[in-house]
């Protein structure tokens, strides 16, 4: 009798498992499509702030950079001076115009 006692108790608890596993299934399944799209729309555009701010700070990295190294070759002499600081000056205007361009693109 206490063997089929214990039986009977792991039936009822394997029932129950089984039970609310189909209830979390059928809940997992019956979501819908649209309110994730949504959701993760929302999430996306959530991080172009910081995505912006994070291109704004590596192109004052950058254009720190560019200015020693300018002042590098300015102080040594270099003829292409001029040259290496429009490369450098265009590349830290060039990541400024594309956070400012994808954040009015996406109307951010």
């Amino acid at each position: 009798m206490k063997h089929l006692r214990f039986t009977l108790r792991k039936a009822r608890a394997l029932g129950v498992a089984l039970v609310t596993y189909m209830a979390t299934y059928m809940y997992a399944m019956a979501q819908d499509g649209n309110a994730g799209i949504n959701e993760a729309n929302t999430a996306v555009r959530g991080y172009f702030d910081t995505g912006t701010n994070l291109m704004y700070a590596i192109g004052a990295v950058v254009g720190l950079i560019g200015a020693v190294k300018v002042y590098q070759k300015w102080n040594s002499g270099d003829p292409e001076t001029g040259r290496i600081a429009a490369a450098w000056f265009g590349s830290c205007i060039f990541l400024v115009i594309v956070a400012t361009v994808l954040k009015s693109f996406f109307g951010v």
